[in-house]
């Protein structure tokens, strides 16, 4: 499988996620230009984190070249991921369900957190322990996850959520839900379990030297299920 990680104006988790898929991992991986119009034979995009148009005139991505090659490589099953703000712009070029808003607090929060896997048939969830939490760095300020209630009632009867957040034990309470997204939501798919979307960094948290690898359990699973 080979990846490709895109650089927007404003990326900033661009080149730490190509560390981690290319250097800690071994993997074939390119480097994608926003205004790129191919994907380099890449099998699974990443939009990374940042901030993209300044983080609040994003819909100048949608404008960028390469997401309608995104949106195409998605439509014929191709596999994305957004973290972030890259999970961001995937809602609001409709490959993702529901929209992210403001923190529930009106801050910018950069700290590790706790998330739970749920969705069992996801590649970025299916093969981790579902018994185990996974500590994992987050920094945005519009990380609350909003969606209508029948909506909502989608996602949970499809296992589209893929994590949400919780204490180090486990549980899943108001008090561990760090921007007040609906239900603790950390990270969805889409119902064809191609397109994937998740507010905390992974890439962040994958490398030994960091003293923080449970993110690296995520790209594991992506490789033991593809």
């Amino acid at each position: 499988m080979k990846f490709g990680v895109v650089t927007f104006p404003g990326s900033t988790g661009d080149r730490d996620m190509y560390y981690v898929l290319n250097s800690l991992l071994g993997l074939k991986t390119e480097k994608l230009w926003h205004k790129d119009r191919d994907l380099k034979g890449c099998d699974f995009i990443v939009l990374p984190g940042g901030f993209s148009s300044g983080d609040y005139l994003r819909a100048d991505t949608r404008y960028s070249s390469i997401i309608d090659e995104v949106i195409l490589h998605a439509a014929k099953g191709g596999y994305v991921m957004g973290i972030s703000n890259g999970f961001q712009i995937l809602t609001e070029v409709d490959l993702l369900l529901g929209t992210l808003l403001p923190n529930v607090k009106q801050k910018f929060i950069s700290k590790n957190v706790h998330i739970k896997p749920q969705s069992k048939s996801t590649l970025i969830s299916s093969g981790l322990d579902f018994n185990k939490t996974y500590e994992i760095p987050i920094a945005h300020g519009n990380g609350n996850y909003s969606l209508e209630m029948d909506t909502l009632k989608l996602l949970n009867d499809n296992d589209q959520i893929i994590f949400r957040y919780c204490d180090a034990k486990g549980n899943v309470t108001d008090e561990s839900n760090p921007n007040g997204s609906v239900e603790n939501i950390a990270g969805i798919s889409n119902k064809t379990k191609n397109i994937f979307g998740m507010m905390p960094h992974p890439e962040r948290a994958a490398d030994y030297e960091l003293g923080l690898t449970d993110g690296k359990d995520i790209f594991e699973s992506i490789l033991q299920m593809v």
